[in-house]
């Protein structure tokens, strides 16, 4: 009797991942999405953007961790995308990577033109740079040929094309080779990231909580598994859990397509398979692309070292750093810090960094590219500023609203500090997204910083006599009363070089009374740095130290003596070269 086939295609279910560039509205999208779907009873309290969990998320208004109801890092899971934009912004650097990716994976694609009621929405335009953005990424016809929806996530509401109405195709069940199997699959699941520990149900021991997506029949606990990748080894699973709404509940069993999360492996990583006993083929592995960046974090070397901070060790950071390496499959490395500062850590951040490769037994380096929208009176401007970092020009578009958009393929060390002169020459209007782009033959010395640092020279408490003698010449970061170091950096000089200077100096007292109109001193407020804006500003002998209260900008060299010294030691070393 011939073997049964197994249904082809689940007709009850599908996984989708929203494509989006920051702040065109993927989470109003899936806050609408998820209380027109009844994921919420009606006098259910729910929070407003219910996919920012984090403290940060909802004070930056961004999204920063991925969740199940909104992947672009595992479209490894998923069954189609919905590509959302921005009615007059259209496609930006981030929706081209990860649209990249899913075009690579031959997802099929639904394009969302969101925020349709701004008045300076321009859908035909967008519509054809989506098209034009399809065919510079070399897609197929069959993925040119998308259906598109009109919405406006934040009234709940959507319009489609009748003419290009369509739907997402079922999950369909395939074997490791692509192809659908005739028999009844055994149990198989990926495992694209790790993740946090369910809400409701905790992890029993040292076990890692992983969330997969099962490719084939079904998943159930106590089950024998092999984990393969690394090596091949006999687990079970100890708890299976299935994705509801916003919340992981317990499931006896998982069908082929769903989203899950299992534990009991104790070393399970980042991409493997869990197959089963009788039948232990692997699925294709997930391939993450590699850093661009790097940074060095280590503890806080200053002399107010362990006054703000609960945790100050070495071993603590460097606990804290590898446990974020096994679930975080691309680190963004600011967020990370700002994460450990508010859970008690202090440490010493270093300058960003390039990571170069060899190719072709040439050095290469990293470049992004740059998507730039400024008014029309600043283009002279910022032209300038990316000319001096070397960038190229892709493209220059006017819409003729007054507003001009800038592409440019630039080196990645050339943005290091690029977005503070930037906003300071557009006056804060302009907006700036970039995203990696690839690798280019060393481009030799890049100018990425025009100004010097203001550095003090004693410890002590800055004093407004002080402050009053040198804000004239110089822009600052600390105020009257706050403690400062030698070799602290407490503000930016106009010219390229660094000037040390008195910041804590008191003025004299005499028996003799001033006018009145000498004891009024004005005193301009300090200039405040997030930890973004300090990471970008300090120079290459500077770090920033980082406390749960205070960030800090410093030379790594404290000593003005020994940090002259070696100044001079460089500048004879690249006279030599």
């Amino acid at each position: 009797m011939a073997e049964p086939l197994y249904p082809a295609a689940r007709a009850d279910l599908r996984n989708v991942a929203i494509i989006a560039h920051v702040d065109h509205g993927k989470t109003t999208l899936v806050d609408a999405m998820l209380w027109q779907s009844g994921a919420f009873r009606s006098n259910e309290t729910v929070n407003e953007r219910v996919m920012d969990s984090m403290d940060l998320e909802r004070e930056k208004g961004i999204t920063i961790l991925a969740k199940n109801t909104a992947v672009e890092r595992a479209l490894t899971m998923v069954d189609g995308v919905l590509l959302l934009v921005d009615s007059s912004e259209g496609p930006l650097p981030q929706t081209r990577f990860v649209l990249r990716k899913a075009l690579e994976l031959e997802l099929p694609v639904v394009l969302v033109i969101n925020k349709i009621d701004r008045p300076d929405a321009r859908i035909a335009e967008v519509v054809d740079e989506v098209y034009e953005l399809f065919l510079d990424l070399d897609a197929t016809e069959d993925q040119i040929d998308f259906p598109i929806v009109y919405a406006n996530a934040r009234r709940g509401t959507a319009t489609l094309d009748p003419d290009r109405a369509g739907h997402r195709p079922a999950p369909h069940v395939r074997d490791a080779a692509g192809d659908r199997p005739r028999a009844p699959p055994r149990s198989a699941a990926a495992a694209p990231g790790l993740g946090h520990q369910p809400r409701r149900q905790p992890v029993c021991g040292p076990h890692r909580h992983v969330p997969g997506h099962a490719r084939n029949h079904q998943a159930r606990p106590e089950r024998g598994l092999v984990p393969h990748r690394r090596h091949v080894a006999t687990a079970k699973i100890t708890e299976l859990y299935v994705t509801e709404s916003l919340d992981r509940v317990d499931a006896a069993e998982a069908g082929a397509g769903e989203i899950i999360a299992i534990s009991g492996i104790a070393d399970i990583t980042i991409g493997e398979t869990l197959a089963d006993l009788a039948d232990p083929v692997p699925l294709p592995a997930i391939t993450v692309d590699e850093p661009s960046l790097s940074i060095t974090i280590g503890t806080n070397t200053s002399p107010m070292a362990g006054l703000e901070g609960a945790k100050v060790t070495a071993r603590l950071i460097k606990n804290r750093l590898d446990a974020e390496l096994v679930g975080n499959v691309s680190i963004r490395l600011a967020v990370l810090v700002e994460i450990m500062r508010r859970e008690g850590f202090e440490m010493t951040v270093g300058k960003p960094r390039v990571i170069t490769r060899t190719i072709d037994e040439r050095l290469h380096e990293p470049t992004e590219r740059i998507t730039i929208d400024i008014p029309e009176s600043f283009v002279g401007a910022v032209t300038q500023l990316l000319g001096e970092r070397k960038a190229d020009m892709v493209t220059m578009t006017n819409h003729g609203t007054g507003w001009v958009r800038l592409d440019y393929i630039v080196a990645a060390r050339g943005l290091i500090g690029f977005r503070t002169e930037f906003l300071t020459e557009t006056r804060g209007t302009g907006l700036a997204t970039s995203v990696f782009e690839g690798y280019t033959p060393w481009l030799g010395e890049l100018r990425t910083r025009r100004s010097g640092s203001i550095v003090s020279d004693r410890r002590g408490a800055v004093t407004g006599y002080a402050i009053a003698a040198v804000q004239e010449r110089a822009s600052l970061f600390v105020a009257p009363g706050e403690e400062v170091y030698e070799g602290m950096v407490i503000g930016e000089n106009p010219r390229p070089e660094d000037m040390d200077v008195n910041i804590c100096r008191e003025k004299k007292q005499t028996n003799i009374r001033a006018a009145a109109s000498d004891d009024t001193v004005r005193l301009t407020p300090p200039r405040v740095l997030s930890l973004e804006q300090a990471l970008e500003f300090i120079a290459d002998d500077e770090c920033v130290e980082v406390t749960p209260q205070t960030i800090r900008l410093r030379k790594e060299i404290l000593d003005a003596d020994v940090r002259g010294r070696h100044r001079k030691r460089l500048q004879r070393n690249r006279s030599a070269v």
